[in-house]
């Protein structure tokens, strides 16, 4: 046997162990016989190493260093889920769907949610390719190095599946494994780690992957994700993706109706607590992956899939203080300052108040007991006074009448739940707030500057709005606290690059208000620059589609506040792209104006997001469902029969891909 065959051989042996212990629990060799298999790998790679091989179980071990952690764009965006709190919720978002398809033969996959750290795994030929972190889900860090010593990740797969995919899962820390790390730190006098979650998340980031080794951190995929359409449903996905080696858990379960979708929820709802890691709910996807295709995505999350909450841990504790946050927009949050209490693994000193109305709905008072739930198992909020408990000399709260940062005396208009600090370009919370919102990462997304960086230039009296970021010089920030020469340059090269960033992105970062992401590629679409959208009065605001009163208004009072004027000015002057550019405008017609398509079925020349998009960028407009309103439906393969044939009772033009293509030629 050659140098090289030996080497295979033991490679494939030591996965196959690898296997059998971390992913099936049946441990086929001893530790002590595997060490000595590793060892004498080691030792072959050593003195053959024409024969290296990245994906080794050598390479498991850690020993590498990344001290920075790249940002890369995800290939396909990782979206968060819709949220439902109550079987009335799951019926809801049933019908929903139901109502998209056309059909009331809907299958669904019930999987328990784990709380870990999302991870998106790239193969490509069957091998392990890279790791990067959710992030804000278009963009995350590279964490490869550290992910290939969680030895339950396949790092190449030899048996039948797809070639080039990706895998979506959740780095968790098994609670057995948290609980010996924790005893182990207390032993050596170190501070024991709070909670699995944030000790598996902040474990993905650390620079020594022989630190990362050594947790007992286990990655449990729920998603396929791949352009061949090898498999029929996400069940089946998975099933397969089981086979060749990944740790697809066993409970993941096929549900024929939403009746067995309940029995799932009934059943964790009172037997998750014997699991051993952490879950905080359920997650029900439509099965049929054509289906999928169909329902396809909001803004923010799949139409196919929603996370079911289990009831959120309360405890109750004392309110010592209410204090008043300002936010970039000037919007005034109370704030309660708690007696600190344990809280679904973290201690909470503060919840939101969310406002003067909520305050006076529950009669919230200083010296209160108060009952203290996690939102959404996020962010803390009280949802009940203990009155039994009240102090006699208790007092009503009153409501912050003047900005706590600059004192101006507060407002709020006609229908808004919230107070506001009418002086904007004066507050300091608000001038760093906007700053900060402008090079986030779904902004600007300016590379070397943070949070605690802007607020250190406001303070220095560098900055006092985000058009002054272009006038900045290297000189000028070096003296800066913890600032080196190095960091420095990078800070001004990020907001040099910056001013490659289109318009729709820059549209959003400007902050105005009630113009999020979705609204500012629907307006930069439209008016194609700053200048159009400036001008543009009322009624040609909310002529555009889905721009109703509210936002029209908000983007009037932009427009006409010199203050914003005079930004706008310098940020053009800077060089920033405050106008569509020609590139993306060659390929962009009014073919297609003020008709309404909706795509359905597997199509051969084009995806069907090819579809959507060559229909946008030609002027119309995509809808999910089929109404009277609908002008054309473009029909591929197994488009469903009630869609059909609601089409054709309504007289709607159906049309082939082919048709399609022809159409805007």
């Amino acid at each position: 046997m050659t140098n090289q065959q030996k080497i295979q051989s033991l490679r494939d042996e030591l996965n196959t162990h690898n296997y059998n212990y971390y992913v099936l629990d049946n441990a086929s060799i001893s530790d002590y016989d595997f060490d000595v298999k590793l060892k004498e790998l080691e030792k072959l790679e050593k003195e053959n190493p024409e024969f290296f091989d990245p994906n080794s179980p050598t390479q498991r071990v850690g020993g590498s260093i990344t001290k920075n952690f790249e940002t890369v764009v995800h290939k396909n965006r990782m979206y968060s889920l819709d949220n439902s709190y109550s079987k009335e919720d799951l019926l809801d978002w049933e019908k929903r769907v139901q109502k998209v398809l056309g059909t009331t033969e809907t299958e669904y996959t019930c999987e328990l949610k784990f709380d870990g750290a999302s991870i998106n795994l790239t193969y490509q030929n069957g091998q392990f390719v890279k790791a990067v972190t959710r992030g804000d889900g278009f963009q995350g860090d590279e964490v490869t190095n550290n992910i290939k010593t969680i030895r339950s990740i396949p790092l190449s797969i030899k048996e039948d599946f797809v070639s080039n995919f990706e895998m979506r899962g959740e780095i968790i820390l098994p609670i057995d494994g948290f609980n010996k790390m924790n005893e182990e730190r207390v032993e050596n006098g170190e501070e024991a780690y709070r909670n699995p979650r944030n000790t598996a998340s902040g474990s993905l980031k650390l620079q020594d992957s022989t630190e990362v080794a050594k947790r007992p951190l286990d990655c449990l995929l729920y998603q396929v994700v791949t352009e061949e359409r090898k498999y029929k449903t996400h069940f089946e996905s998975l099933e397969n993706a089981r086979k060749v080696g990944f740790k697809v858990p066993e409970t993941i379960t096929l549900a024929k109706s939403i009746d067995e979708v309940f029995e799932f929820v009934n059943h964790w709802d009172t037997h998750r607590h014997d699991l051993p890691y952490e879950t905080d709910g359920i997650v029900i996807k439509v099965n049929n992956l054509q289906q999928q295709e169909e329902l396809g995505y909001t803004s923010k999350a799949p139409r196919w899939a929603i996370a079911y909450k289990f009831k959120a841990e309360q405890v109750s504790t004392k309110l010592n203080e209410i204090t008043y946050q300002v936010g970039r927009t000037g919007a005034i949050t109370p704030v309660a300052n708690l007696e600190p209490v344990q809280l679904a693994g973290t201690t909470v000193k503060r919840a939101s108040l969310h406002n003067a109305d909520q305050i006076a709905k529950l009669d919230i008072r200083v010296g209160d007991t108060v009952f203290v739930e996690k939102g959404g198992e996020i962010i803390p909020k009280i949802i009940a006074v203990d009155f039994a408990k009240r102090p006699k000399n208790s007092e009503h709260t009153i409501y912050a009448t003047h900005c706590p940062e600059c004192n101006t005396e507060l407002v709020r208009t006609e229908g808004d739940a919230k107070h506001y600090c009418p002086n904007e370009f004066g507050c300091a919370p608000q001038i760093t707030g906007r700053i900060q919102h402008f090079i986030s990462r779904k902004a600007m997304d300016i590379d070397g500057l943070g949070g605690e960086t802007v607020d250190l230039l406001r303070k220095e009296g560098l900055i006092t709005n985000y058009a002054d970021l272009y006038d900045l010089k290297v000189e000028q920030v070096i003296p800066l606290e913890r600032m080196a020469e190095k960091s420095a340059q990078n800070m001004i090269e990020g907001i040099e690059k910056s001013k490659e960033i289109p318009f729709e992105k820059v549209l959003f970062a400007l902050g105005i208000r009630f113009v999020g992401e979705t609204v500012a590629k629907k307006l930069a679409k439209h008016f194609k620059s700053i200048d159009n959208l400036m001008v543009a009065d009322f009624e040609t605001l909310i002529a555009v589609d889905e721009i109703g009163d509210r936002i029209a208004q908000s983007i009037i009072d932009f427009s006409s506040n010199l203050g914003n004027i005079q930004l706008i000015n310098r940020l053009k002057a800077s060089g920033v792209q405050l106008e569509v550019s020609a590139e993306s405008l060659e390929n962009q017609t009014n073919k297609l104006e003020g008709q309404i398509f909706v795509v359905s079925g597997v199509f051969h020349q084009m995806s069907r997001n090819e579809l959507k998009k060559a229909i946008e960028d030609n002027g119309g407009k995509v809808s999910s469902s089929i109404s009277k309103k609908t002008n054309f439906i473009v029909a591929g393969d197994n488009m469903g029969p009630s869609k059909l044939a609601k089409a054709e009772n309504l007289g709607i033009a159906i049309i082939s891909e082919q048709d399609f293509i022809d159409k805007i030629s």
